[in-house]
């Protein structure tokens, strides 16, 4: 362990020995459903990711959106709900949260063929490999009280995992070869089921969105973990268990 580790953990540790506000854990139990599925170990660690989080991270209110400890504490929470269990750094590359009162608008590209298609797309959420993840925060507010499958921290937080190896496309850095080649195996397999369904016109119980890259697939099945554990176990049973290994929880169990 370097000298900056080391550093950086008695850091941590000092800021987790710090009492929880009491205003902030009310926040959680009224603004963040899946608190409450949490054991009161995993809600103590919770707790601490949280304090570490709200520490290290920038969060900035744009387009006129005045930041309050609701917002951060909600945002910061579904962020660390990831993190649980796991021995990792607190999202390493994130240095910024920018959050929006409503969905925003975002200048894209699309491709024709051979023509290049500028555009202004609205959107809910993006996360960049460049330390930047951007929310809207009535989005955030709304998926964050109910487990409905759709949440879009939840969403976008898994793309920074997902570029912790230096690459954003789907594979999260697994620790060994033998757990690549599985992970490989079964999200390829289901990434291609998807995309044939989404393709033919037929219904599926991965939001379609998935079909999109396999980045797409990665974040979208990671808010299906989180908010459907026990529908994505019945009918996926093996990608539920790639992403029980990967992030160390079993929320069907809860």
């Amino acid at each position: 362990m370097s000298i900056f580790d080391l550093f950086k953990r008695r850091r941590r540790d000092a800021i987790r020995k710090h009492p929880f506000p009491e205003a902030w854990r009310e926040i959680l139990d009224r603004d963040v459903a899946y608190v409450a599925k949490l054991t009161a170990e995993d809600r103590t660690e919770l707790e601490g990711l949280v304090q570490v989080f709200l520490a290290e991270k920038n969060m900035e209110g744009c387009g006129g959106l005045e930041l309050t400890d609701e917002i951060r504490v909600t945002i910061a929470a579904q962020a660390c709900l990831l993190l649980l269990h796991r021995e990792t750094d607190v999202y390493p590359e994130l240095e910024t949260v920018l959050v929006y009162p409503h969905a925003y608008r975002a200048a894209g590209t699309k491709h024709a063929g051979p023509v290049v298609i500028e555009s202004e797309d609205a959107r809910l959420g993006e996360s960049w490999t460049r330390g930047v993840v951007v929310l809207a925060w009535d989005h955030v507010s709304s998926t964050a009280r109910h487990l409905g499958g759709d949440n879009v921290v939840l969403h976008e937080l898994a793309h920074q995992l997902d570029a912790e190896d230096g690459s954003m496309d789907g594979a999260p850095d697994l620790g060994s070869r033998a757990r690549f080649a599985s992970w490989a195996r079964v999200l390829g397999e289901e990434f291609e089921e998807l995309s044939t369904r989404v393709h033919a016109g037929r219904g599926s119980d991965i939001d379609a969105y998935g079909a999109t890259s396999p980045p797409e697939f990665f974040a979208v099945i990671t808010e299906m973990f989180f908010e459907k554990p026990k529908q994505l176990r019945k009918r996926h049973p093996e990608l539920y268990a790639e992403l029980a290994a990967f992030y160390k929880q079993d929320p069907a169990e809860r």
